[in-house]
This record gives C-alpha cells, structure tokens and sequence, in this order.
C-alpha cells in the first residue's frame, strides 16, 4: 500500500466540475495506492502511520504534532497511478496494482478507519475522474509504503 500525505490548509475533489467533496480547515491530502498484495494490515499499519506522524507545528515552530494533536481534517483520494511503473518505455506499467474490486473494498476500509476514530473525514470517488485542488502548507509532502518488498 502506498500513501503519498501533503499538509494542506485545503482541499476539495471535483467530479465532471461538481465539487464532490472538500475541506477547509488544517488538514491532510492523502493520496492512496492499494497494490496486489495489500490486506487489512497495510491499512491498520498505514493508518497508525500517518495518524500519528508528526508534521503540524507546535509553539515553537517545530514539526512536532500530528493530524490528531491538531484536530484537522482529512482528505482521501484513491490514486493507483502512485504505484505505476516508469522504468521501462514511455507508457507507465500499472501491473502491481490491486484488482478494483478488492482495491475499493480496502481503500473504504482505509476512510472507516479514520472516521470510526473520530476524524473529520472526506473523500474522492474511487475509480472515477477527478480534479483535486489543494492549498499545500510548507510545502510539506511525504511518501509511505508497507510493502518495501514489492517495488
């Protein structure tokens, strides 16, 4: 499973030039890959990750709170180009990505986690074509990965 998070003052998600779904406090942009091998333990490994990683700053300016510390919000787009392939030609491979129908099934898991945990949650619309806009605080962009072994 690969996450790639931005600390965001916003966000939203268009569909067809309707806004689907946004946010509009300190938050985070997640941007999730569910590949062939994941399973519901690189989602609770993920989510321990990413909602405890400390990347808001406290009094001193330091990166030393996390998305919980700072009650922010979050926004998840399901995005398996994150696991595309750019070694070989000019066309990405796409071959170590989930089959759409355990995908989907593991990136709603991923978005129950957060909001069962009492996250202000928001989310794209997985499989479709979507215009994401954001506000990127720092910049400040960082990339997970629970299964190093197959890059």
């Amino acid at each position: 499973m690969i996450a790639l998070i931005q600390r965001v003052a916003s966000s939203s998600v268009s569909i067809n030039n309707v806004i689907k779904s946004q946010t509009s406090s300190l938050g985070l942009l997640i941007f999730l890959c569910i590949t062939k091998n994941d399973s519901e333990k690189d989602v609770n490994i993920l989510y321990n990750k990413i909602s405890n990683f400390r990347i808001f700053a406290d009094n001193q300016k330091k990166m030393n709170l996390s998305i919980k510390d700072v009650n922010g919000s979050i926004m998840i787009v399901s995005q398996f180009t994150l696991c595309g392939n750019t070694d070989n030609g000019r066309r990405p491979s796409f071959e170590r990505a989930a089959d759409p129908t355990v995908a989907k099934k593991l990136y709603n898991f991923f978005i129950n986690m957060f909001k069962t945990n009492n996250f202000i949650v928001e989310s794209g619309e997985f499989g479709e074509d979507m215009d994401i806009s954001l506000i990127n605080t720092g910049p400040s962009t960082f990339y997970f990965e629970t299964n190093e072994h197959d890059k």
